[in-house]
């Protein structure tokens, strides 16, 4: 889990593919927020990707180290664990904006996922593994 978490955060942006109809939708996220041993992604429930996650939570994040020219890539289900103030607590802690944008303990727009039954690898530009994980 370390060496996943610690390979996004330092990076500006990942993207996050949701299944949506027959296709994939993929959009750009920022920071991980690593909490009780779990990387954690936030979002807001009126948005696609929340009600895709819903339908089902199976995604996969990519991200692109252009320092190191190498991909990590992650396939795992983003577990809803919005009800959990605590992981809530340490969202909001880690981002200075977050309750300005509305992610408050008490809202229920506020939706945090961890990620779970994880297998991600790392590959360099010619498409060879670096490294693999599981957690």
């Amino acid at each position: 889990m370390e060496e996943v978490f610690n390979y996004l955060k330092p990076l500006e942006v990942n993207f996050v593919a949701t299944k949506f109809n027959n296709g994939v939708s993929c959009r750009p996220f920022g920071d991980p927020v690593k909490f009780d041993g779990k990387i954690y992604m936030l979002t807001h429930a009126g948005k696609n990707v929340a009600k895709q996650i819903a339908t089902d939570n199976h995604v996969c994040i990519v991200a692109y180290n252009p320092e190191k020219s190498d991909w990590l890539r992650v396939f795992c289900e983003a577990i809803d664990d919005s009800d959990n103030r605590t992981a809530k607590q340490a969202i909001i802690n880690e981002f200075d904006w977050a309750e300005d944008a509305g992610y408050t303990l008490d809202s229920p727009d506020f939706k945090c996922y961890y990620l779970a039954n994880v297998k991600a690898e790392i590959r360099d530009s010619e498409g060879k593994v670096l490294a693999k994980y599981e957690f």
